[in-house]
């Protein structure tokens, strides 16, 4: 109980801090926009990073930077509308979190830092990640290549797993790429790739009744704003099916999913500051190359494992970074 009321408390106090700050804020501080994709809840610990890296390199809200934190609940439209609203408030800078289209489309001009991204290159967002050009620049979580080693470990940690719920969003340019890898991991790991389009809520049922009439024993999706908003439908539904599921943020395994696989977000967050630091400082956004990541992390729930009635093996449990108990 007290960690629910933690999860719901601390979005409303960031929130309550950011406005407490803004009202404090002298004339001439810098502006930054900040657009999150999906929900407060979802970004809570990615938020307070940021802010602390930003304080460790000297910015202090209220004082000497103003950050206007918005959240699109994974609404496609409301994304447009945010970034919008930022180009109109003439905001110094953008910071946009899982999803830089709107952004992008939204100016040419004003500077965007990108974080949480799966394929800049693929979707178009910049030329390339060495030398990304206009006014865009910022981080990647490879989610194509890692797509693959996730099938990999969810093989390994249940190996009698062969067809495998795959969600995603094809009006989203980023999920196409991850299927695709999905697809071609399959082959050589004996396993079925049964892919559900998920665009509205009633896909969610659509697919998830699907999956049980082709007896589908294992889960995983993509990294789309709208399937993340509604990660508890999903872990509801493979916790009923007791259904092995590997995902690509640790935050759906800390909320009581299975397994997660890819880059350390929380680093990830740090060096976004660093990136919003150096463009505040002057630098060219198409003059700083995308990052990649270098640190990736593996995490294990055994709570969850225990409900669906999964034993990790032994050699499994020893590649995890961290196991929940």
């Amino acid at each position: 109980m007290k960690a629910k009321i933690l999860v719901y408390a601390l979005p409303a106090l960031i929130l309550a801090t950011i406005h407490l700050a803004e009202a404090q804020q002298p004339p001439g501080t810098p502006r930054i926009g900040f657009l999150v994709s999906s929900t407060t809840s979802n970004y809570v610990s990615r938020l307070e990073t940021f802010r602390r890296a930003m304080r460790e390199l000297g910015y202090v809200e209220g004082k000497n930077i103003t950050i206007e934190y918005r959240f699109a609940e994974g609404n496609a439209d409301r994304m447009r509308e945010i970034a919008t609203g930022f180009v109109s408030m003439k905001v110094d800078l953008i910071v946009t979190a899982a999803n830089a289209t709107a952004a992008k489309n939204a100016t040419k001009t004003i500077p965007i830092v990108f974080a949480a991204i799966a394929d800049p290159v693929a979707t178009g967002i910049v030329n390339s990640l060495a030398k990304p050009g206009g006014n865009l620049t910022g981080l990647t979580v490879l989610a194509p290549e890692l797509t693959g080693k996730r099938l990999e470990l969810l093989k390994k940690a249940a190996p009698k797993v062969n067809r495998v719920v795959f969600l995603w969003n094809p009006s989203a340019p980023a999920d196409l790429p991850l299927l695709k890898e999905a697809q071609a991991a399959s082959g050589t790991l004996g396993l079925q790739i049964r892919s559900f389009e998920i665009t509205n809520l009633d896909d969610f049922d659509n697919a998830f009744m699907t999956a049980i009439k082709e007896k589908a024993n294992a889960l995983t999706m993509t990294l789309n704003p709208f399937i993340n908003t509604y990660r508890p439908r999903i872990l509801d539904f493979v916790s009923k099916n007791r259904l092995p599921a590997i995902f690509g943020v640790p935050d759906i395994v800390e909320a009581g999913g299975l397994m997660s696989y890819g880059p350390d977000y929380g680093e990830h967050f740090r060096r976004l500051a660093i990136y919003v630091d150096k463009i505040l400082k002057g630098t060219k956004p198409g003059d700083l190359p995308v990052e990649q990541p270098t640190k990736f992390e593996f995490i294990i729930n055994l709570k969850a494992a225990k409900q669906i009635g999964l034993t990790i093996p032994p050699n499994v449990l020893a590649r995890a970074d961290k196991v929940i108990k």
